[in-house]
This record gives structure tokens, C-alpha cells and sequence, in this order.
């Protein structure tokens, strides 16, 4: 089948934004990234016009939706370019373009370190030694499924990168320290921080649940992060 990639390309943040089309013949069950990753392999590459544009930016790393590197907007939902499928663009012309929601680097590449920066300021790690039950097991392991790929902050109606609200990153990456330190003087400043930083800005839209492609239960471990952080359940 023949496809149209619709790309908005952009040099660097200061450049003006453009949108370049590209054809694409091949199976529905090629993935947005193979398409990507084949259309950089043409030497020289054309767009639909005939004129020679340089090789698209965008990143990724593991291909098998692990990573989260190559989070983009498709036919305008934020997802992972590994898995999603030309299958799943329903029509012939799919459209991509960077997250909106950080800052532009080049074509589909953003710099998310505004979500390193979250986890940063949260002093999300360990003081003391960990303290574990088989009752947290199975929420802990779905915690550390988050890829931090930055697509539940893209539809969050709540989230600027200027602020200092983290997002439902923090709530479902604070899970496991919250339930695991011992240090209370560490998990009192953790609480403190995640007040701060998530609890007084989210406005339970829940919009990330729906859209997160690792299917992580964000609404659960929101809710258990907010009882050990908040009402110190």
C-alpha cells in the first residue's frame, strides 16, 4: 500500500517550523519507526516533489518499547514510534510531529530533562535500606515499568514545563520509594516535595492513564502514592 508521511521539520528552535511530505510503499504492519528509520536510509532523500531534503531527526534506542526515546505525536496523539503500527494510522497519510509540551531540539527530537529535573528535585531515591512486602509487589513492579518517554504530560491539561507541577510521572515513579524508605527524615522530605510538586497541581483529569504505552494502572498508583505522601497511609 502507498502512504503519505506528513513531517514538520524544524532546524533548531529559532528556525521557522515547515511541513515536508514523503511517500512510503509497504506492509500495514511496518512500524512508524521502521518507516523512519527507512526513509533516512535513501540516499538522496526526497520529499514528494523531487527536492532533496536533508535525513530527519528523531531518536530511539530500543525499538521494542523499553526505552520510550521515541515519543512523537501520530496523526496527533503523543505515542511511541517502535509501537504503533501503519495499521493502526486508519488511512493512507500519517502525520508526525515532535511533543509540544518541551522544548524543540530539531524535527521530531525534544529535550524531556524537565522530567529528570522532577525526580531530581523530589529526591527520588533511597536513604536508608529498603523495606519490602509481597502486599506492594505487584504495584512496585508496574511502577517501574514507566519509560519517562514524557506522552502522559503531553495530554496533561495541567502540565507546562515551566512550572513546577511534575506531572503523573512523579506519582507512579514515587510509588516504590514511598513504600520502600526507612529513613523517615528522607520520607518526610519526599512527602514534602511531592505535595509540592505534584499533589497541589494535579487536577485528576487522568488523561495520562488513557494514553500511556506502557499501560501502567496511573490512576492506582496515584491514589497510593497520594495515601502514603498525603494522609501518611
Amino acid at each position: 500500500m502507498n502512504y503519505t508521511i506528513r513531517i514538520k521539520r524544524q532546524e533548531n528552535p529559532q528556525a521557522s517550523p515547515c511541513w515536508q511530505e514523503f511517500t512510503f510503499e509497504g506492509s500495514a504492519d511496518t512500524s512508524i519507526a521502521s518507516v523512519l528509520n527507512e526513509l533516512n536510509h535513501r540516499s538522496p532523500l526526497c520529499e514528494k516533489g523531487g527536492t532533496v531534503v536533508s535525513p530527519i531527526a528523531w531518536e530511539c534506542g530500543c525499538m521494542i518499547r523499553k526505552c520510550g526515546a521515541c515519543a512523537m505525536r501520530i496523526n496527533g496523539l503523543p505515542r511511541l514510534a517502535c509501537s504503533v503500527f501503519l495499521r493502526d494510522c486508519k488511512g493512507s497519510v500519517v502525520t508526525l510531529e515532535p511533543l509540544s509540551k518541551f522544548p524543540l531540539v530539531k524535527d521530531l527530537v525534544v529535550d524531556r530533562s524537565v522530567i529528570f529535573e522532577a525526580l531530581k528535585r523530589t529526591k527520588l531515591w533511597l536513604e536508608g535500606d529498603a523495606f519490602q512486602t509481597s502486599y506492594t509487589h505487584s504495584q512496585r513492579y508496574r511502577s517501574a515499568k514507566c519509560l519517562l518517554c514524557g506522552c502522559c504530560l503531553e495530554v496533561c491539561p495541567n502540565f507546562d514545563p515551566n512550572s513546577e507541577f511534575a506531572g503523573a510521572v512523579l506519582p507512579v515513579n514515587a510509588y516504590r520509594i514511598l513504600n520502600e524508605e526507612q529513613d523517615i527524615a528522607h520520607q518526610t522530605e519526599l512527602a514534602n516535595a511531592y505535595r509540592q510538586l505534584y499533589f497541589e497541581g494535579c487536577g485528576k483529569s487522568l488523561a495520562c492513564q488513557d494514553i500511556c504505552p506502557a499501560g501502567i494502572p496511573v490512576e492506582e498508583l496515584m491514589s497510593r502514592s497520594n495515601a502514603a505522601a498525603v494522609w501518611k497511609r
